[in-house]
Formats: C-alpha cells, sequence, structure tokens
C-alpha cells in the first residue's frame, strides 16, 4: 500500500469525523514512518515498509483480540474494530494451497532435503510479507511430515 494513500484515507476518516477509524489510521501511519526512519528512509517511505508497518500492526491487534477476556464485550468489540480496520489495509497473503503451491515450484530440492530448519531458513525471505509465518511453517511442517 502506498503511504499516500494510507494518509488520503485518513483524511477521509477526518471529514467524515470518524474517530476511531482516524486513530487506527493514524498508528498505522505512524508506525510506517517510525519503521521509515529506524531504516534511514525518513522522507521516502516504500510501500514495503507501509505493508510490513501494517502486519505488525494487525498481529499485535489480533493478539490483543485474542488475549482479551471473553467478559469484557465492551473491549472485544473495540478490539474487534480496530482488527477489520487494519484488514483493510492488509497486504494480501496467501492461502494454505498458495504456500504449498510455490514452496513446490520453487524449493523442491531444498524440501527433499526434509531439514526444517534449512528449508525455512530459505523460504522466509521469499515469502516475507506475502504469507504469515505460522501458515508457512505448518505448509513446510506437512511437505516433510
Amino acid at each position: 500500500m502506498k503511504f499516500e494513500e494510507l494518509r488520503a484515507e485518513m483524511i477521509k476518516a477526518m471529514k467524515a469525523h470518524d474517530k476511531k477509524r482516524k486513530e487506527v489510521i493514524s498508528s498505522l501511519i505512524s508506525a510506517s514512518k517510525k519503521i521509515a526512519i529506524d531504516e534511514g528512509t525518513r522522507d521516502e517511505i516504500s510501500d514495503e515498509q507501509v505493508n510490513r508497518a501494517i502486519s505488525k500492526e494487525l498481529r499485535m491487534a489480533k493478539e490483543q483480540f485474542d488475549g482479551c477476556p471473553a467478559e469484557r464485550a465492551d473491549l472485544k468489540e473495540e478490539y474487534g474494530f480496530v482488527v477489520s480496520v487494519i484488514e483493510e489495509f492488509a497486504p494480501k497473503m496467501l492461502s494454505l494451497d498458495e504456500i504449498e503451491a510455490f514452496l513446490n515450484e520453487n524449493f523442491a530440492e531444498v524440501i527433499a532435503t526434509k531439514n526444517k530448519g534449512q528449508i525455512m531458513k530459505n523460504v522466509m525471505p521469499a515469502l516475507k510479507g506475502k504469507a504469515d509465518g505460522k501458515d508457512i511453517q505448518q505448509v513446510v511442517s506437512k511437505l516433510i511430515g
């Protein structure tokens, strides 16, 4: 996702007086800026950096939602809203079937070694930002098991 698109969505939320949505989008913008500053590219925020920030924020929001006690319906609702807004901007992740097809096509010789550590070391950089790490691990376990 482009940084400018994220900014435009925040402005749209501000004009609609949707304070909660604006706050969530603002946190995504802040996270993107932080990653860019940490990597020394303050003025040029790349799409990859924005996607990484969104993925990280989504993961944290899902952890909050999952860790919230069931009796706290108010918090569950708030965390659910945050997750739903972030998911609108999150990069599309590959499904388990797509991951398996990608691995069989591109990493067949590494998978043949049945060395899970070696496989993950080779596969993770290729699928970074395209698939969830837990999903990749699940597919690799299935392929070597």
